[in-house]
């Protein structure tokens, strides 16, 4: 058989049996890079969890504890995981494993915490599609009472008000009934499973197909698809924030929302809500931003980057915050109550309050239509980030099967059929109750996985990052990396264990022991692969143990050479260089 010549991107055949292995590919462009970091990065947090923090924890005051965290947490973190995944060319275990060997296993808890989060937020978006479709109704089913789901308390607030007539306190708005009878038909408990809300499945799964062929191709669908899903939300968000601030009641919604009290600030419990916001907003502690970052050239300018990124991230929560309180100042007027009792975080504000406050706009069904379609835009670069998260690691654990054409469309599709078949759960009549479960530990799940993310040497890491952008980090960097940032995290993390309390739903209902138990088993499930990887890699390896530890915590060999170990070498050995 002749030979054959190779192909860029591909290895050589061996007699025609072995299939050609694909090369591992890079983003086409620095704005690709930008845009699906930033579609990561900038969710459903920044609309519907960072205003209400803000509200809720001293309105502009809540800045401060916010900025802190943001420098002394939030950027180091960006640029230390951004700065590995560029300089290993490798995601997010193998990274550590060139890097820290004996500290792999963070890489493993990142995956394993994504695979929980890939779960559940695709339910979200799900809800959002639904609601998106019942947005082109001519008239919008949450708006008004008397339908086959409402109830004798069932109460229109906005004919209320316009009649002038009292609210009753024990009444319920359509939105909610709508929300909680029609959407969701919730259950009495996470006992009562029920039958499964076969609209909301058939959501789930047009948003797994459009996930699925997103990311299919790796890096090449995935750096195309994000010119659209990560810029068109922003247009929406403009959209809703002009229409919020014209509305009668929106400077009263705006006062509320950045009003400055500075006695919550004396409340441990607003920094440790800081720092989780920080976390998660920023997408730090997964090992996520490693994995996009390796598929950067070596020479990209990780450090600037890091900035451009971070301020986007905080200046989107912070506009997000106007669209959002302006909207609930409008209702708060229309209703004649305080803002107190119109605000909202979460799915009550996407589901319950933006959606009633919607129906009391001229032309609602084309602001339903703009907001849901950003939440779904907003969510759905998310999650097939997140998806991307779990598929590009394994896929660097075994390069030489996983790369042959069709391996990883094939990895994708069971991957994604497994998230499926575990997330009908949520889908059910008793569904949202197990949605809060995987949401809630989660959210610990995040801040254990920061407290050992400084490992890294400070030194050698500044040293790389200077080799890859000409710019040597300011000595804040590797004093965070060294000490303010694990001190952060692991005050942050202690604080929450001090703090736990058992899971509730909306306040009145609270979980059996054994679900609090299935959570804890959650948490560990992931954290413990840090510990017990480390134990196994000392067990197992070569010669004495102070000389396993020092292995298993140095850099590999094959790493790049930084210029400061040229120049080392150079001076050692002048005729080799």
């Amino acid at each position: 058989m002749d030979s054959m010549e190779l192909q860029p991107g591909t290895s050589y055949t061996v007699e025609g049996r072995r299939k050609k292995i694909k090369k591992r590919g890079q983003w086409n462009s620095n704005i690709e890079f930008f845009l699906v970091v930033a579609g990561n990065i900038v969710g459903l947090g920044n609309v519907w969890r960072f205003p209400y923090l803000c509200y809720r924890n001293g309105g502009g005051a809540f800045l401060v504890p916010y900025v802190v965290v943001v420098v002394t947490c939030g950027i180091p973190l960006f640029l230390l995981e951004s700065a590995m995944g560029q300089y290993t060319q490798q995601a997010s275990i193998t990274c550590w494993e060139k890097l820290c060997p004996i500290a792999q296993g963070i890489g493993y808890t990142g995956i394993i915490m994504r695979v929980y989060n890939c779960m559940s937020y695709v339910i979200i978006l799900a809800w959002a599609l639904l609601y998106l479709c019942f947005s082109f109704y001519a008239k919008l089913p949450w708006a008004s009472c008397g339908h086959t789901w409402n109830t004798e308390t069932c109460e229109d607030f906005n004919a209320l008000n316009k009649y002038n007539q009292t609210i009753n306190t024990n009444s319920t708005s359509p939105a909610t009934e709508f929300w909680e009878r029609r959407v969701l038909a919730i259950s009495g408990g996470i006992e009562e499973l029920g039958s499964v809300r076969w609209e909301i499945l058939l959501c789930a799964i047009a948003m797994w197909v459009i996930c699925y062929f997103c990311i299919w191709k790796g890096v090449k669908s995935t750096g195309k698809v994000v010119y659209f899903t990560a810029t068109f939300p922003y247009v929406m968000l403009l959209v809703l924030l002009i229409r919020g601030l014209t509305l009668p009641g929106a400077l009263q919604g705006i006062v509320y929302y950045l009003k400055p009290d500075l006695t919550p600030l004396l409340d441990p419990q607003v920094w440790m809500e800081a720092v989780t916001q920080v976390i998660f907003s920023f997408g730090v502690g997964g090992g996520l931003l490693a994995s996009l970052c390796s598929y950067n050239p070596y020479n990209n300018n990780c450090y600037r980057n890091c900035f451009w990124l971070c301020l986007l991230n905080a200046a989107t929560s912070l506009v997000a915050g106007f669209a959002v309180f302006s909207v609930l100042g409008f209702m708060a007027h229309e209703y004649n109550v305080g803002i107190a009792e119109v605000a909202e975080s979460g799915p009550g504000l996407a589901f319950i309050a933006y959606p009633q406050a919607v129906a009391m706009m001229p032309l609602p069904q084309l602001w339903a239509i703009c907001f849901f379609i950003m939440i779904i835009l907003l969510g759905l670069d998310s999650q097939f980030v997140m998806m991307e998260g779990v598929i590009m690691p394994v896929i660097d654990l075994a390069p030489t099967v996983l790369r042959r054409p069709g391996r990883r469309e094939l990895l994708l599709l069971v991957f994604s059929l497994f998230c499926f078949s575990i997330s009908i759960l949520m889908i059910t009549e008793g569904g949202m109750y197990v949605l809060q479960v995987f949401d809630y530990y989660g959210m610990n799940l995040r801040q254990i996985e920061n407290v050992p993310f400084h490992l890294p040497g400070a030194e050698r890491m500044c040293d790389a990052i200077e080799d890859m952008t000409g710019v040597r980090p300011s000595r804040f960097f590797s004093l965070c990396w060294r000490y303010l940032t694990p001190l952060v995290c692991t005050a942050s993390f202690v604080g929450s264990l001090a703090n736990y309390k058992p899971l509730t739903f909306n306040r009145t209902y609270t979980y059996p022991v054994w679900v609090n138990v299935l959570g804890w088993i959650m948490m560990l499930s992931s954290s413990l692969a840090v510990p017990v990887l480390a134990v196994y890699l000392l067990c197992t390896g070569k010669g004495s143990l102070k000389q396993r530890c020092i292995h298993l915590c140095q850099c590999a060999d094959d790493l790049p050479l930084t210029r400061k170990q040229r120049e080392e070498l150079s001076k050692l050995n002048p005729d080799a260089m």
